[in-house]
């Protein structure tokens, strides 16, 4: 979607306003012993709460109001009877629709007692989106977002997960531009264009590049040891700095 007048940005950010507040209640509500359908719970009411629609459920029938996954769920993991334990990592993505609005947000938690690695891995992902944002301005090569994701992940000693990517967002869940990768494509030559409303989420990675699709049909798995972290934002793009849809009322 590229926004054409007020009333289109006002609509991205106030869908965005409210993943971000499911997101960040969902992140502040991990505890162990608690379901990932439990958590979903949580996430289903506040998005009714606020109004808004699941974009998954509406847009793919898929069987939670929010994807969360866990330890060597990448993403896409469907809430159910999982148990969250200590030490365990797990990532929230939340999607909503609002007044014909679409917007896409997601972070990762790590379950106290946590760990050197796993703290490494969550603050380098963070970092990544944050140098992904800086590269995000209108007439720049899409490529030189998964340029930035790629070497933050390099320089910290983790991977990228290849097959997983950020989308333009705006009046459906996914949209052109397509395949918004976490490394550096050569080929792409794509440029972001002034007011194109994009979402873009590093996946980084302890061992697996490369996930597959459960038997579930669903969630999207690593090695059975790795471990990965996802936070993702909505933007539009400005001839600056991105206006970013999905900030966090209390972390930035």
């Amino acid at each position: 979607m590229t926004v054409e007048g007020q009333n289109d940005i006002d609509g991205v950010l106030n869908t965005g306003r409210v993943v971000a507040r499911v997101r960040d209640a969902m992140l502040d509500a991990v505890e162990p012993g608690m379901t990932t359908a439990e958590l979903d719970k949580l996430g289903e009411q506040l998005l009714e709460q606020y109004g808004a629609r699941s974009a998954p459920r509406v847009t793919y029938d898929f069987p939670g109001a929010t994807c969360i996954s866990v330890n060597e769920e990448a993403a896409h993991g469907i809430p159910g009877q999982r148990v969250i334990q200590a030490g365990d990592v797990v990532n929230v993505d939340v999607s909503a629709e609002l007044d014909g609005y679409f917007a896409d947000t997601g972070g990762t938690t790590v379950v106290p007692p946590g760990s050197t690695l796993k703290t490494r891995l969550c603050h380098a992902t963070r970092l990544a989106l944050k140098r992904a944002l800086g590269e995000a301005r209108a007439g720049a090569p899409i490529n030189r977002i998964g340029k930035a994701i790629q070497h933050t992940a390099k320089s910290h000693r983790f991977k990228v997960i290849k097959n997983l990517a950020g989308h333009g967002i705006g009046r459906t869940l996914h949209e052109e531009p397509e395949d918004i990768v976490g490394y550096y494509d050569r080929r792409d030559t794509r440029r972001l264009q002034l007011g194109q409303v994009i979402a873009i989420e590093p996946f980084l990675s302890t061992r697996s590049t490369l996930v597959t699709e459960a038997e579930d049909g669903w969630t999207l798995v690593g090695h059975p040891d790795n471990l990965s972290a996802q936070y993702e934002h909505t933007l539009i793009i400005t001839k600056g700095a991105p206006i970013i849809a999905t900030l966090s009322e209390k972390r930035g």
